[in-house]
């Protein structure tokens, strides 16, 4: 789909999906479709693409003056814990939404964190009736949005929402409401994408918090035409046709939107034992260098492309120029592995080191470690965190929430200064 530059989250269900024989062709980095046998091992939720780039990227090689300091309370709690169908490895939060300007709000639970996306995205079903959130316009009628994900698409209208999370707002931000009734009658060409992620059972949470490498979903490409998949138009029946959709109104990564704290997020997890743990809890931590809470301090920087979001991974002597940090993807995602495998995952009769390089867009790279466990022996376990599940990937290298464990990884969002420069960066 050339209209999407970036990545996606890999959705894998319960009797599953196969893997995207190419990236490109489902948006990015490690996408589902509908035929696997695996057992026990349903995924977390595919997510949103990162979109082209918004706004021309800072320099690299920028050094701020200043980056602007806050008090601001920026730490939000997440988790890993028993999560709807058997989905092992979901990091979840919980998000309070409110009618701009007021004081009518709701807190929703179990919201995936994700770093593969961007903007908030929250079932209708988990809000309450009484929370009506503003319409927000496209060509003329109400704007809806189609999300392409790795296993299907979520479907929905935007709104503008109030969104907070530890002592931070996004005030008035465009947020994707999936299954809204306002906009019944899913585009065909949204709906031939796959499965319908529109209840909780299908999404496996109740949301989407996008919180990756971009401040908008789509970007410049939506912005200046009516891309496919993407936006639309939506009149009083609800018919639905394509639409261009200014930046403003796009759904919206909230915490580019934030006063201050806004150029970045800090997943903090602890390590997770080689047979798992039932749960984990952690920190998610607005800003980088703008509290002491979240200074890059010895950090490598290793910054991403400026359209995708790709960085380049060298493992087992294979190069994979598309390779992501995603804490939206429940395992690591390898190609060309050289180990057993099970249905779509990586089955080695005893836990296998590997050592791997990444690389940025600069240049700079950094050396890991990494351990793939046997996954029928780790579903099979009553646990729900897995620092060493990895699955089949086509030609991609996805470092997903197993790399999150035991580290602090910066995620910097494009054109925003940090203490390193500009993003899009990662950063361990």
């Amino acid at each position: 789909m050339p209209t999407r530059s970036g990545f996606l989250s890999v959705f894998l269900f319960l009797i599953g999906s196969a893997l995207c024989g190419a990236l490109a062709a489902c948006g990015g980095g490690g996408g589902g479709g509908a035929n696997s046998t695996a057992t026990g091992a349903a995924a977390a939720p595919a997510t949103a693409s990162a979109p082209l780039a918004a706004t021309p990227p800072g320099s690299a090689a920028s050094t701020p003056a200043a980056i602007p300091q806050s008090t601001t309370p920026n730490v939000q709690p997440i988790a890993v814990s028993a999560a709807p169908g058997l989905t092992r490895n979901m990091l979840t939060t919980s998000v309070t939404i409110c009618v701009p300007g007021t004081s009518n709000c709701a807190t929703v639970n179990n919201v995936q964190v994700d770093t593969g996306s961007q903007g908030l995205r929250i079932l209708a079903s988990a809000l309450p009736s009484t929370l009506q959130l503003p319409a927000l316009q496209a060509g003329g009628g109400n704007a809806g949005e189609c999300a392409i994900f790795g296993g299907g698409y979520t479907w929905g209208a935007v709104r503008s929402a109030d969104v907070q999370m530890a002592g931070q707002l996004a005030a008035a931000l465009p947020v994707q409401v999936i299954a809204d009734p306002t906009v019944p009658s899913v585009p065909s060409d949204c709906s031939g994408t796959g499965l319908a992620m529109q209840s909780s059972t299908s999404l496996r949470s109740n949301g989407i918090l996008g919180v990756g490498l971009f401040a908008a979903d789509c970007g410049g490409t939506c912005a200046n035409s009516a891309a496919p998949r993407w936006y639309y138009s939506c009149n009083a029946s609800g018919a639905c046709q394509a639409s261009a959709q200014p930046l403003s109104q796009q759904v919206t990564n909230p915490v580019s939107a934030f006063a201050l704290d806004n150029n970045g997020v800090v997943i903090d997890l602890p390590a997770v034992a080689a047979t798992g743990a039932p749960t984990v809890s952690g920190s998610l931590i607005f800003g980088i260098g703008t509290q002491a809470n979240n200074v890059l301090g010895g950090a490598t920087v290793l910054r991403a492309n400026a359209q995708s979001g790709y960085v380049t991974t060298v493992s087992n002597n294979q190069t994979y120029s598309l390779s992501y940090l995603d804490s939206g993807s429940n395992a690591l995602f390898i190609a060309n592995a050289g180990m057993p495998q099970c249905g779509l995952w990586y089955c080695p009769a005893t836990p296998q080191a590997a050592n791997a390089t990444i690389t940025g867009s600069d240049g700079t790279s950094a050396a890991v470690s990494y351990s793939v466990g046997n996954s029928t022996a780790l579903f099979n376990s009553t646990n729900n965190a897995f620092a060493n599940l990895a699955g089949i990937s086509s030609n991609s290298f996805g470092w997903g929430l197993p790399f999150f464990y035991g580290r602090r990884i910066y995620t910097a969002i494009e054109s925003r200064l940090t203490s390193a420069g500009a993003g899009p960066y990662y950063a361990f």
